[in-house]
């Protein structure tokens, strides 16, 4: 039996003396497998919503251009589609995360090992895709930012002055990336609004470094979560075999303090907010 996965979707109420109550939910996708990754709200009360899709004409999918294509869906406040696009070349891409922009487009960030079709200027393996769209979901530009090695994209926000800060993971020391210090580092990339790159950094040590999330904060600057088994290089010392790794950023990328975090054992930051008194809030695993 041919086994479908779709994105599904839900709505709750909830109360301080009730239990969750559905108002409604919507399950999108076609013949194949279809995996949401994020959803976030929209300026008009509904929704836009981000993945990956390997239907094509089928059901809710229009046609796609490759093994797995970005499929992006924006749905009103009750859950029924307005539109729907398919993003990608003749390889596997994958949109990982979407934010409305402040002219009421949307930046989407995700993994491309394309290089036709909409993608261009892959630089070799997989890389990161960042994609600028319109209200209605055209392409205003594209960005694949990466080496020649494995990138792995953590996530992507636009910044107060209109740009986009995008961090993740790099597996390259050539290409877009410069300073890498070992096998991969957390990999932090300032964009202007038109997707040019104002500022590459990478962090890390001679083992594997990785970044899972990143926000602008409140002064400005940027903090970083991620994780570190090194301990050279940005790095002086381990707690485990795997650590939390924290790091603050002014606006232009220099590094304010870093704190590493954990146990014996692994421990991975998946994503990270400022709080309303000034520090931060990490959820891991």
């Amino acid at each position: 039996m041919k086994k479908t996965l779709t994105f599904c979707f839900c709505v709750l109420t909830i109360s301080a003396f009730s239990q969750p109550v559905i108002e409604w939910q919507r399950v999108f996708g076609g013949s194949n497998r279809d995996l949401g990754s994020e959803i976030q709200p929209t300026e008009d009360g509904g929704y836009i919503v981000a993945g990956i899709t390997y239907s094509s004409n089928s059901g809710d999918v229009g046609s796609t251009q490759g093994d797995g294509d970005c499929w992006v869906v924006k749905i009103d406040a009750v859950g029924m589609i307005e539109w729907q696009r398919t993003l990608g070349g003749s390889d596997t891409d994958w949109a990982r995360a979407i934010q409305q922009t402040t002219d009421g487009g949307y930046i989407l960030g995700g993994q491309t090992e394309s290089d036709d079709g909409d993608v261009s200027g892959n630089h070799g393996n997989e890389d990161f895709w960042i994609v600028k769209l319109s209200a209605t979901g055209a392409i205003e530009w594209q960005k694949a930012l990466g080496g020649t090695g494995n990138d792995y994209f953590g996530s992507v926000r636009q910044t107060t002055d209109g740009g986009y800060f995008v961090f993740g993971t790099a597996g390259s020391s050539n290409g877009n990336v410069s300073g890498n210090h070992g096998l991969t580092d957390m990999w932090a990339i300032k964009l202007n609004a038109a997707g040019a790159i104002q500022w590459q950094k990478a962090f890390g040590g001679s083992n594997f470094d990785g970044g899972s999330d990143a926000v602008q904060t409140s002064d400005g600057g940027f903090v970083l979560a991620g994780s570190t088994s090194s301990i050279d290089g940005d790095l002086s010392f381990s707690l485990g075999e795997t650590d939390a790794w924290i790091v603050k950023l002014t606006a232009e990328g220099a590094t304010e303090w870093s704190y590493t975090f954990g146990g014996n054992k692994e421990d991975v930051p998946a994503s990270i907010i400022q709080t309303n008194d000034g520090g931060y809030i990490v959820a891991a695993f």
